[in-house]
């Protein structure tokens, strides 16, 4: 077989017919591979990539070519490697018009890669490799290697190499232009499982080391990053404890960095300490970390560091926080303008160190207005303009503030420091890759809108377990423009699965992961807790959703079991594990939650079985886990994968379940949907819905119960008439549409058993087929109005701004996103000056009414976080949303991030019965509204929103969707 060249995940220019060079060329056939030449006088990066080519060749071909230093005699093929001023064989390509270098020459990191006829004497043909720079070049030599079959995750993740007798590369050529973003790279972060996994199984002497940090610089560098702050935990060894860490990081061309606590590439955690040791005051004491109490000492500290590394590309933090992450101590500068003046003159200090030290130019410099110096820098920090401003999140994915006209136009640029993992308050999420890909697309086209675009930072947590997200930051950060709206998410997972396991799976593989991040988007599986999701409403909304769950599980396993073998370690890493990980996660508590229940309605051996459930899903987790760390890859991974490090804040644990003690009697309960105990509110059925409703049969003891119901009407359908039971049984109520006449009725369904009786009242509610579809919009039944913001059956652009649909946004698979995110907030005439939705809606009641808008919990904490809603041409109520980030438990911030969707609520009045206008208004931009809900009367509090209602066109069969449940005994 011969692999012709997939092209790179990331995008580069094909060719054209002006500039194809003819047939690809053999890299190996017949048993020989073409060598690979480089200039020995080229940067050591390059020379050392280069001999990860030879390597990959050999990985996907068994042959190994040589790697040569000097121009050989004679060749039929050769790949030359080389960068644009430092490859004399390069250079003399260009010059004679042979290697066409527009738009890379002089470009940043940016390449090309073409076959050349007879490129020098006695070659026949070469495949040219050349960058503008050293990470150009060796961005074109991985590129190569993702053409032959070689996956950035090949080694961190175990994507296996197909194997090909002749490997043929196209003629090209291809160009990687220069990326969107100028440095994109990762912290690696509260890495506890990262530093057990490298003691355990790369450097038992050390805890992350440079056997270590040799993987991360080539994961790094294969997916086009170029950027590190390194672990800087205190269970980790601190990267400059080895020297060869920074000079591996500048062999390989990786930029390193440090945190916003680091600042001038220190680490505190480790280093303060023996510093003050040595330095101690003249009485003896220790020196503090504070600057308004030992400036020198500090100062001294910060030299020693920058003297030391000023011969590396390496990135300078500026500014200071407290020791490992901790508030800024100031003793003697207690308020906000005192502080101020310090932090001007710390920055002034480290600029001094920093031209003194390491060079009158010294690029690239940042400041990270992180937490409490975010405070500090918009109460007047003054940060010199040639300085990178490196925006923070909320460390939960949303955008705190982003910069002004006049901190975009600064020399030195804008940046942003972004979560997809973290410690801390109101919940950590640490174990899975959890955030939407379409809201980190969201999120990162606006950043890009407001001109962030010289350094992008992923907190990727201990690394892996991102793969697919952090896949995804690198590939926006090289072409922001590659993915849109409508195929963000979809479009990107379909290629990048299909690369990893065949194209054939790419598609199925991308819609389980979408509905993986669908349903942590209602709820991290790091998040969830006791009585999150109700077990007694909307068909057991929890149930539903473990549901879901389950039908997700088995689409996954299904592909599974579709693939070799050889990708079997693979799947599970990328797809399995995270799939069945949060699934069981969830359960646990679904049946600890049930157990709960059932303990309150006096359930008897059925409580009991519940806790069984409930122990036996994290019994099951555990050992998940465990065939991870042990079995993989043939243990690979020990000690890698741990929801519960014992140094940060875990993971939800074994829920806590309670059982009955048992007794040898029996009894009847009855609990319907919609009651905690026993069925006094209906059971309420529509014909626009065609719901299916529940009640639970339990025994109140452990000795088997005979049980039966009896309908009163013979058009209402129970799943079972009756039976014996020892512990309980779920009965689902439907009704026989084609035998109900029109109009509304009361209905009842006996349970008896154990000499007792029990009504289940049903309000049954038919309005026709015509009915049905004469409706242009969505219709009220069951008391509420349910929709799903994208199914507006209208939109008016206004004022230079429109919504627009992102796929796989929110809870819903799609969420309506008010843009561009520049657009100015529109707050005068709303009603007709300002973008619009509006929703056809058929109330049946009249009355004023709560409607509830489910909105994402972006921010603005320079602005303002609003939308507007009117019903037909009642006036226009604004509703103002959380835009600031407080960092707290317990609080409306708090609350939005658990939960990921913020909820608003005006009211609107209906004065008659029929069809009206639900308007929804943008007030300001980047706001994404996912539901809205209309309570029209007795819709419960639920964490979801209810199911949505019957729509002719958007949802014209509102199936109710299938609920877990345990097996009736």
């Amino acid at each position: 077989m011969a692999a012709v060249g997939v092209a790179p995940l990331l995008p580069v220019a094909l060719p054209t017919k002006a500039h194809a060079a003819g047939p690809g060329l053999p890299l190996v056939q017949d048993g020989s591979a073409a060598s690979v030449f480089v200039d020995p006088a080229d940067d050591p990066a390059v020379v050392r990539a280069a001999g990860d080519l030879q390597a990959d060749v050999e990985r996907v071909s068994s042959v190994r070519p040589l790697l040569l230093h000097a121009l050989p005699d004679r060749a039929t093929a050769l790949v030359l490697v080389g960068t644009l001023g430092a490859s004399p064989v390069i250079d003399r390509l260009v010059a004679q018009g042979r290697l066409d270098v527009s738009r890379v020459q002089g470009r940043w990191e940016a390449s090309v890669t073409q076959v050349v006829d007879r490129p020098v004497p006695g070659v026949d043909r070469a495949l040219v490799i050349a960058g503008s720079d050293r990470r150009g070049t060796v961005y074109g030599i991985y590129d190569t290697s993702e053409r032959i079959g070689v996956s950035p995750w090949h080694w961190w993740a175990d994507v296996p190499v197909e194997h090909h007798d002749a490997v043929t590369v196209p003629a090209g050529p291809f160009k990687r232009y220069e990326p969107s973003v100028r440095y994109r790279g990762v912290f690696l972060n509260d890495e506890q499982n990262l530093t057990t996994w490298s003691h355990r199984t790369q450097e038992p002497d050390k805890n992350i080391g440079p056997e270590t940090y040799k993987r991360i610089f080539e994961l790094l560098l294969r997916l086009k990053a170029n950027y590190l702050w390194p672990a800087m935990h205190p269970y980790s060894d601190f990267f400059n404890k080895y020297r060869e860490n920074p000079e591996l990081a500048d062999r390989y061309g990786i930029v390193v960095g440090s945190s916003h606590p680091e600042a001038l590439l220190r680490n505190g955690v480790h280093e303060w300490d023996p510093w003050a040791q040595e330095h101690r005051n003249a009485d003896g004491s220790l020196p503090v970390y504070d600057y308004t109490v030992n400036p020198i000492v500090i100062s001294d500290y910060w030299r020693a560091r920058a003297r030391e590394n000023a011969a590396y590309e390496s990135s300078w933090t500026l500014g200071m926080r407290g020791l490992h992450d901790s508030a800024l101590e100031t003793k003697n500068a207690t308020t906000i303008p005192e502080k101020v003046v310090v932090m001007n003159n710390i920055i002034a200090d480290q600029r001094r160190i920093l031209a003194e030290e390491v060079g009158a130019v010294v690029e690239p410099q940042i400041f990270i207005p992180y937490k409490e110096v975010l405070d500090l820098y918009n109460a007047g920090v003054q940060v010199p303009d040639d300085v990178t401003l490196i925006w923070p999140d909320d460390n939960h994915g949303n955008m705190r503030q982003l910069p002004n006209d006049d901190e975009r136009a600064r020399s030195g640029g804008n940046g942003i420091y972004y979560h997809l993992s973290y410690w801390g308050r109101p919940r950590s999420y640490l174990w899975l890759d959890t955030t939407q890909l379409a809201k980190v697309w969201q999120e990162l086209r606006r950043v890009y809108e407001h001109g962030v675009d010289r350094m992008w930072i992923f907190n990727v947590g201990d690394l892996k377990s991102m793969e697919n997200g952090l896949s995804f930051c690198m590939d926006m950060a090289w072409a922001v423009d590659r993915w849109s709206a409508d195929d963000a998410e979809s479009g990107f997972m379909a290629e990048w699965a299909g690369r990893q396991f065949g194209q054939r799976h790419g598609r199925e593989i991308a819609a389980i992961r979408s509905e993986y991040y669908r349903l942590a988007a209602e709820r991290r599986p790091e998040f969830i807790d006791r009585d999150i999701f109700s077990v007694i409403h909307h068909g057991d909304e929890a149930g539903r959703r473990m549901g879901a769950y389950d039908r997700l599980l088995q689409r996954t396993q299904a592909v599974g079991a579709q693939l070799p073998d050889a990708y079997r370690d693979a799947f599970y890493e990328l797809v399995e594990y995270p799939v069945h990980g949060a699934y069981l996660m969830n359960l646990k508590y679904y049946w600890a939650d049930r157990n709960a229940l059932a303990l309150r309605q006096g359930r008897g051996a059925g409580t009991n079985r519940f806790a069984d459930l409930a122990e036996s899903a994290h019994a099951d987790e555990q050992a998940l886990t465990a065939r991870y760390n042990t079995q993989v890859a043939g243990g690979k991974w020990d000690g890698y994968i741990n929801p519960y490090p014992s140094q940060i804040p875990k993971a939800p644990g074994r829920p806590s379940v309670t059982r009955v003690t048992r007794q040898d009697t029996s009894g009847l309960g009855v609990a319907a949907e919609g009651n905690e105990t026993g069925a006094e509110r209906p059971l309420i059925f529509s014909s626009c819905t065609r719901d299916r409703r529940f009640f639970d049969v339990f025994n109140t003891g452990f000795l088997a119960v005979t049980w039966a119901a009896q309908a009163s009407h013979p058009w209402v359908r129970l799943s079972s008439p009756g039976g014996s039971i020892t512990e309980q049984v779920r009965v689902w109520v439907e009704v026989d549409w084609e035998r109900v006449p029109e109009g509304t009725y009361d209905a009842t369904v006996v349970v008896s058993g154990a000499d007792r009786r029990v009504e289940v009242p049903l309000r049954v509610v038919n309005d026709g087929e015509r009915a049905s579809r004469r409706a242009r919009g969505f219709v009220e039944a069951g008391g509420y109005v349910s929709i799903d913001a994208r199914h507006a059956d209208r939109r008016v652009a206004r004022g230079g701004a429109r919504w627009r649909t992102v796929r796989g946004l929110g809870r819903r698979g799609g969420a309506m996103d008010a843009v561009p995110s520049t657009a100015a907030p529109i707050t005068e005439e709303i009603a007709v000056t300002a973008p619009e939705l509006s929703y056809r809606v058929r109330f049946t009641s009249t009355g004023t009414f709560p409607v509830t808008v489910f909105r994402l919990p972006s921010l603005d904490e320079r602005g303002r976080r609003r939308l507007a809603v009117a019903l037909d041409d009642q006036s226009v109520t604004v509703l103002t949303g959380q835009a600031v980030a407080t960092g707290n438990r317990g609080d409306t911030w708090a609350r939005n991030v658990e939960e990921g969707i913020e909820k608003l609520t005006a009211t609107v009045t209906v004065s008659t019965p029929g069809e009206h206008v639900l308007r929804l208004f943008m007030v300001d931009p980047a706001i994404a509204v996912d539901q809205i809900v209309i309570d029209t009367g007795g819709l419960p509090a639920t964490y979801l929103a209810p199911p949505e209602s019957y729509h002719p066109v958007f949802n014209p069969d509102p199936a109710p969707a299938a609920v877990l449940d345990s097996p009736a005994r």
